[in-house]
């Protein structure tokens, strides 16, 4: 199938954005990474929405709100996580923190979040609407667990105190998961109303999240392994 200008522009965008992490987070190596981390994720906000802006698309530009306010929401299920639960790690890394939250978080979800449901969006279009929640928990689970297994070594965030094959906390996945495809649904359902709607849908997400987070912690270390 021939891609259409959406696809292109994704493609086309998020390939800088690589070639752009590449050189800040090898290149210059003398800052600090959560100063580097701070700055791809500004980068990469400003570029996308600059991007739907410039090109008039609505559909690009809802999305990334909706992507842009869930990932400010979800300082609260890391800070829950690493806080209360003492699972999760972020270092001292030059970054200002959001409770113990390295504080480019707030907008750092807003990359794999956007990528997925921009996904699912296409799925759906060209495919089916059941094939699009496939590709989305997919996803979910390549970025997101591709995430856990190699952002350490940057270093960025880490789990510890839980079940891991090499770096990547297990009870965690199922969540993403959740994440994605829970994301994806409540953007379908808000993504022509009002602006304002989008606040309290990706707060529900959140809320979503942070309980099955809890839940399979709960789950599979204190029931699963502990027995």
């Amino acid at each position: 199938m021939e891609m259409n200008g959406n696809e292109k522009d994704a493609i086309l965008i998020h390939a800088i954005f690589t070639l752009l992490c590449g050189i800040v987070l090898f290149v210059f190596g003398n800052i600090a990474i959560g100063l580097r981390l701070l700055f791809l994720v500004i980068i990469y906000n400003i570029a996308v929405l600059a991007w739907g802006i410039s090109r008039k698309n609505k559909d690009w530009t809802n999305l990334w709100l909706f992507t842009f306010i869930l990932s400010i929401f979800q300082v609260f299920p890391d800070w829950f996580l690493s806080a209360q639960l003492d699972i999760l790690v972020f270092p001292e890394d030059g970054c200002f923190k959001i409770g113990t939250v390295s504080g480019y978080m707030a907008g750092l979800w807003t990359i794999p979040l956007f990528i997925i449901l921009f996904i699912g969006e296409r799925v759906s279009e060209r495919i089916s609407k059941p094939a699009a929640y496939f590709s989305v928990a997919a996803a979910s689970l390549v970025l997101f667990g591709g995430s856990e297994a190699f952002l350490w070594l940057l270093p960025s965030w880490y789990a510890q105190n839980v079940f891991m094959i090499g770096h990547v906390a297990i009870y965690i996945l199922i969540p993403e998961i959740i994440l994605g495809a829970s994301a994806y649904a409540c953007y379908q359902a808000v993504k022509q109303q009002p602006q304002w709607v989008k606040i309290p849908s990706a707060f529900l997400v959140m809320l979503v999240y942070l309980g099955s987070a809890a839940f399979f912690y709960f789950f599979i270390e204190k029931i699963v392994i502990s027995h």
